[in-house]
């Protein structure tokens, strides 16, 4: 009656006893042990005699494996001596379900859930089982894989599109692999890639190319049609690490490199990259310091009416002062500040910079200019950064004087920017403008769907317009399509005579932005015009030009 399983065997093998779990364990028919021993039977009898011969006692799992399931037993057999005869007294407990559960440890704590492919830690075991003393030490690669735009295809196709792509992009990464070989996804869009053993540097390229090339076709996923690339930076053993880590960081180094020189291609790890990342990190350090210290100011460039002169608003831009004090242009940092999740306190900073000179501002452009900040995408689809800055400009107290700069980018991803953000300004008063037109994801359609206030086409377009019919004609379009949809259009990057004159002559384009009208102008450099009894007020054209003077004296006239 006991719920464990119990056998007794004797000294020749045979089964003296066998209680009724023990027979529906180990599969025994009613006809009891003299009927023929099923396979469960014969293993324990078998290790019953090797037991007995040696008198040990030993406690072992057992496998029975059955038509409809799979069931493993814990015995503990242990020799017994009973009036002058050698047996073998053994007790058996279902632990099936504990093993079940175990595996299921063993795969979420080893495999990916989602591709089932081995984790971070089974590749690392996995390499550091190649760099032992006594193994052979082999040549080996390792290589970190990065979907390019993974971010974009889940924002517009959705989650789940993209948790099946990588599902595809596993399987096609799998391919052709050699049993020695390991693939591993580490991350949410990141692979790596384990070659061994290699003949050398050729072989490996040859791979990858070939790895590529498989990536290049169509995935068809839910009715769409999603092209993906990869940037994938490798390095090898022993020519760029003797350790893991050191190998891992490596090729990482040298994925950045592949995605900083446009994506979709493959870079081998060198010396150079390891100096360029050492120069990033104090970059990036040096960042992270000047926001504690708030060594970020603001310089302010106009948006000029062409036909009047007359300043209609101002752009704010960030600068940062280095620790020699020399001011820096924000392509020297606003992508690693987004990279790194800085970017959010950064735009902070400048609407408290503006808070605390509107006065000045107002002496030198004007109560009643607009005052344009840039926000990027990824904080335009955040929607609890939004709507902590919408409290913040509300909190001005003059948040009707805002124009919020995004890019296209922010309209077509499938987030609530445009559903749920955009109203939250729209009560405020707060302007909306599309930076960069142009050059991002521009689409017709889209730009039907959007509600913006200003649309600014991107300098690529303006530069030599007079010289340029095939972009003169793509100029005519986007202004009669912003006339269409009541959008104020500004054009950017105005630099000289000849561009201004042909908007003058042939668009009916009202405003622009430039180095031919104002550099970027630091509030400090410039004396508020206060007029007294018999003194005439200072003309802002003059003091655009005054501020440009000294900008370029000293050096502060920097493209943003």
């Amino acid at each position: 009656m006991l719920p464990a399983g119990v056998t007794i065997q004797d000294e020749h093998g045979d089964f003296v006893l066998v209680n009724e779990a023990a027979a529906a364990q180990l599969r025994i028919d009613g006809s009891g042990p003299a009927a023929p021993l099923s396979q469960a039977l014969s293993q324990r009898r078998e290790t019953g005699l090797e037991l007995l011969r040696s008198g040990r006692a030993a406690v072992a799992e057992e496998c029975v494996t059955g038509s409809n399931a799979r069931q493993v037993l814990l015995t503990s057999h242990r020799p017994v001596r009973i009036a002058d005869r050698n047996l073998l007294l053994s007790a058996s407990s279902d632990i099936s379900e504990l093993k079940a559960f175990e595996d299921q440890l063993f795969r979420s704590a080893y495999y990916d859930e989602l591709t089932d492919l081995p984790t971070r830690r089974v590749i690392e075991h996995r390499a550091a089982s190649l760099l032992k003393p006594d193994a052979d030490r082999q040549k080996f690669a390792l290589a970190f894989l990065n979907i390019d735009n993974f971010k974009h295809i889940n924002d517009y196709y959705g989650h789940g599109i993209g948790d099946a792509l990588l599902v595809e992009v596993a399987k096609r990464l799998g391919r052709g692999l050699r049993q020695t070989d390991m693939l591993s996804r580490i991350s949410g869009d990141e692979f790596l890639l384990l070659l061994s053993p290699i003949q050398g540097e050729a072989e490996v390229a040859e791979y990858i190319r070939l790895t590529q090339q498989r990536l290049t076709a169509p995935f068809f996923i839910d009715g769409s049609e999603i092209f993906a690339s990869s940037s994938i930076g490798v390095s090898l053993y022993p020519d760029h690490g003797s350790s893991y880590d050191v190998l891992c960081q490596n090729a990482d180094i040298a994925m950045y490199r592949v995605k900083s020189d446009g994506k979709g291609a493959v870079a081998f790890f060198n010396a150079s990259m390891e100096r360029e990342a050492q120069a990033r990190m104090r970059i990036e350090q040096s960042l992270r310091l000047a926001i504690l210290e708030k060594r970020f100011c603001c310089a302010f460039q106009a948006k000029v009416d062409i036909r009047t002169q007359a300043v209609k608003g101002i752009e704010a831009l960030v600068r940062l002062r280095d620790d020699e004090g020399v001011i820096q242009a924000p392509g020297t940092f606003i992508n690693l500040a987004v990279e790194l999740g800085l970017i959010d306190e950064l735009t902070f900073l400048v609407l408290a910079e503006i808070v605390k000179s509107i006065d000045l501002i107002n002496a030198t452009f004007g109560a009643e200019t607009t005052i344009s900040i840039n926000v990027a995408a990824k904080q335009a689809g955040n929607a609890e950064f939004m709507r902590s800055f919408a409290l913040a400009l509300e909190g001005t107290g003059f948040p009707g004087r805002f124009m919020i700069e995004v890019t296209e980018d922010a309209f077509v991803a499938k987030t609530h920017f445009q559903t749920e953000i955009l109203p939250i300004f729209r009560k405020l008063g707060v302007g909306i403008s599309i930076d960069d037109f142009g050059i991002g994801y521009s689409s017709l359609s889209a730009l039907a769907d959007i509600t913006a206030d200003e649309i600014k086409i991107d300098r690529s377009f303006i530069t030599d317009i007079h010289k340029r019919p095939r972009s003169q004609g793509i100029l005519r379009a986007i202004e009669s399509l912003s006339e269409a949809l009541g959008m104020t259009v500004i054009a950017e990057g105005i630099e000289s005579f000849e561009e201004l004159a042909y908007l003058q002559a042939a668009t009916k384009i009202r405003y622009a932005q430039g180095y031919y009208f104002a550099q970027p102008i630091f509030l400090e450099e410039l004396r508020p015009a206060v007029p007294y009894a018999g003194e005439a007020r200072v003309s802002m054209a003059s003091r655009l030009r005054e501020a440009n003077r000294i900008s370029h004296l000293r050096g502060y006239g920097n493209r943003r």
